[in-house]
């Protein structure tokens, strides 16, 4: 086994330095957000895992599900030399494809692609004892903004899966795409998951839970704010709320105050106030339709060679082909 190489594109620092930026454009904003990576701290990863095995979360037993049964077409349609996964984390949902790459013949590569060094450093290793005919090369950054960092050379295909496609708005969904089309040579392929758009009494429930998981969930980015940034929230005077946005055919995740709120934060000499019912958005998730999907990465530069959906059609894997 050849031991996993690590290129470390992003600090704690860089880290440090990117959610004071964000903290202090989308606190002082009207109305407030802030961008939906900053949950996941080593509680909020813990916390997600707890949802993605909630009954209401169909998204990603339903991926896996899909994955599961056409794996093997991707792998003979695909024919990669290198797979890269953005986002990998823990890489579980990645193994179905490693193996049906590795069973294909053509796998020499893969280059896992997460902001944690830690926890890439742990997940490449276990990819590397597992299939100890492939070289492992793990890239510490942020897919958002350095998508240029990704290694060349082989015939790649990206993995971007999960439906984290829909934490970006149109605007960003159409930057991130043409930044993938840069990156990648003519011929070079991204498989893509997406949630499907689909009745809103299935999908809300997915990301408001009954059990209260999702709310302790989208209270964590203001534990991340208190630990990080020296904030003075008190997550419990905010309430979790979700609801289905049919114009733009989202879901959002806010936060509520539940009383008129002042919040400082130590970090960035910032006051903060919220009206009681104020919201702050922590989150979008867009659903898609094939179609539309399918036109967003013709304008990136794209051609879809294939689709696939689960028998309730709530999810999507896409392998389009860069043009």
């Amino acid at each position: 086994m050849t031991a996993p190489l690590l290129d470390v594109h992003l600090t704690d620092d860089d880290l440090t330095t990117a959610l004071r930026a964000d903290a202090r454009r989308g606190l002082s904003s009207t109305p407030k957000s802030l961008p939906p990576k900053w949950f996941y701290d080593a509680r909020g990863s813990e916390l997600f895992e707890q949802i993605t095995a909630l009954p209401e979360y169909y998204p990603t037993r339903t991926e896996r599900a899909l994955l599961d049964e056409v794996v093997g077409e991707i792998a003979a349609t695909a024919r990669p030399e290198v797979l890269v996964e953005l986002g990998a984390g823990s890489a579980a949902k990645t193994r179905l494809l490693l193996d049906a790459l590795t069973a294909e013949g053509s796998l020499k590569t893969y280059v896992p692609q997460d902001v944690s060094v830690d926890a890439l450093r742990a997940s490449a290793a276990q990819v590397a004892e597992e299939f100890p005919g492939l070289a492992v090369h793990g890239v510490v950054s942020d897919f958002t903004d350095t998508l240029a960092n990704l290694p060349r050379g082989g015939r790649r295909m990206i993995a971007f899966l999960g439906g984290t496609l829909g934490n970006l708005v149109p605007a960003e969904r159409a930057e991130f795409l043409a930044g993938i089309h840069d990156v990648l040579e003519p011929g070079e392929q991204l498989l893509l998951g997406a949630g499907l758009v689909i009745d809103p009494a299935v999908l809300v429930p997915a990301y408001d839970d009954a059990a209260g998981v999702t709310a302790e969930f989208n209270r964590n980015v203001l534990h991340v704010l208190n630990h990080r940034l020296g904030a003075d929230f008190v997550p419990a005077e905010f309430e979790h709320v979700a609801l289905w946005d049919a114009e733009h055919e989202w879901i959002e995740m806010r936060l509520r105050a539940t009383r008129a709120v002042t919040v400082t934060v130590a970090e960035l000499g910032l006051t903060v106030e919220f009206a009681a019912g104020e919201e702050m958005r922590t989150e979008i998730s867009a659903k898609f339709r094939p179609e539309g999907l399918s036109a967003e990465l013709d304008a990136a530069g794209f051609a879809t060679t294939r689709t696939w959906t689960d028998p309730d059609r709530r999810l999507l894997l896409l392998l389009a082909q860069r043009r």
